[in-house]
């Protein structure tokens, strides 16, 4: 995966490469801009297997062969498992405990117990499958470009005409990817619009079970190959069929405007007339008392808000965002053999889907923000870098700006062991 320069600032994002749009495409079977005008966020969309662009479904993403793998060979921890029986969480102290000789940690999934539970027709979860399985972690960092928003992939394993959850809605958005078996999914229409993730449906039970009874919105079975897109929000519920049912769960964190206003006011704390301490003595209880204080602090927001300073707002998202979507796995032993063997002839890119910011530093000298830190260069090193964050592939010895192939050596061998370089 590429990333690209938005001069003349530098700040960089994940591009979308061609195996990004075709994530895209595995998922909805419409073209992506009718996506995000007619679906994006506002309503669910079907999308039949025959419509969609893989013939064998989605089984190279997460086959059954390959859960059970995962359920009994790789050791999973929670919370990478959860168990859901009859609409409610299954405790994990149920089906985990110590895995052994050298492997005593209490919290390991344990096979036979998950096999009786499951045998009990209770739902099996496989969660972070964007961390855990290769296939779907290429997948979901393809997806994640062409979204341009952070997301997890989990798995949903349900026994025969078992269902896993009661009717509830999502905080984010979701792509469900039906893998294997058929599930009959009921979709009804928002109790509530767009909801933060500080408003999860327990808080509104109620209305939600109310409209559950209703007509739905979507009555469909989703059979191998199929894919269903809901907004958050979206109420749904979901049965197994004639025998075991295996689906993909993408969920997409939603980017809101709230988030801003998050920020905004946590930069608030800067200004000294919000900072003031209200009257000795007010009763807050009274409306008439808190009238005028309100009426004064509003002011004052508003006044700090027409100051507000896009960069520190931007500054405090980032910080948000970025850390949300992992770059492109390295392999820390190979990543050490290419620094041991690198020359002027080693070939370098920069680490797929890795979020950046390149600026010149007031010293004469450039940043380069990553997710997790900020490195310091020489300000002769910018032409180089800039060259090595277009996302192609480089040869050390051609690296611009720098007077000779040493220095060349220092600037790759320091990237290379940031993990923002890759051996190409």
């Amino acid at each position: 995966m590429s990333t690209h320069v938005d001069p003349p600032g530098g700040h960089g994002r994940p591009a979308v490469p061609l195996s990004a749009a075709e994530a895209l495409a595995r998922c909805v079977a419409v073209e992506p801009a009718k996506f995000a005008a007619d679906h994006w966020g506002r309503s669910p969309l079907l999308s039949r297997a025959a419509e969609l662009p893989s013939p064998d479904g989605f089984t190279d993403l997460l086959s059954p062969a390959d859960a059970d793998e995962l359920l009994s060979r790789r050791g999973l921890r929670t919370p990478f498992l959860r168990v859901a029986k009859d609409g409610r969480l299954v405790p994990a102290a149920r089906y985990t405990g110590g895995g052994g000789a050298g492997a005593e940690i209490g919290d390991q999934v344990l096979d036979e117990k998950v096999l009786a539970l499951y045998a009990d027709g209770a739902t099996l979860v496989l969660q972070g499958l964007h961390r855990t399985w290769p296939a779907i972690v290429d997948f979901a960092r393809d997806l994640g470009a062409a979204l341009a928003q952070p997301l997890q992939v989990n798995a949903y394993l349900t026994p025969a005409g078992s269902q896993g959850f009661a009717t509830h809605y999502d905080t984010h958005d979701v792509f469900v990817l039906q893998v294997d078996g058929r599930k009959h999914w009921r979709i009804h229409p928002p109790v509530l619009a767009d909801p933060l993730e500080r408003q999860p449906w327990g808080g509104r039970a109620d209305e939600v079970s109310a409209t559950a009874e209703g007509r739905p919105e979507l009555d469909v079975v989703l059979s191998p190959g199929d894919a269903l897109y809901l907004p958050r929000g979206w109420l749904h519920s979901a049965q197994a069929q004639e025998s075991s049912s295996l689906h993909l769960t993408v969920g997409i964190r939603a980017l809101t405007r709230y988030a801003v206003v998050e920020e905004l006011l946590a930069l608030a704390a800067e200004d000294a007339r919000l900072r003031a301490s209200l009257p000795f003595g007010l009763d807050l209880a009274d409306p008439d008392a808190i009238e005028p204080e309100l009426t004064e602090t509003v002011e004052a927001l508003r006044d700090w808000l027409l100051r507000a300073d896009p960069a520190a707002v931007a500054g405090r998202l980032r910080a948000r965002v970025w850390p949300a979507a992992r770059p492109a796995p390295i392999r820390p032993l190979a990543q050490a053999e290419a620094l041991a063997r690198l020359n002027a002839d080693s070939e370098v890119a920069v680490r797929g889907g890795l979020r950046w910011q390149l600026t010149p530093a007031a010293d004469g000298r450039v940043t380069l923000r990553v997710p997790d830190r900020t490195l310091t260069l020489p300000g002769t090193c910018e032409a180089a870098l800039r060259a090595l964050l277009t996302g192609e592939v480089t040869r050390v010895g051609d690296l611009p700006g720098l007077d000779d192939d040493a220095d060349r050596l220092v600037l790759a061998r320091r990237l290379l062991k940031e993990a923002v370089l890759v051996p190409a």
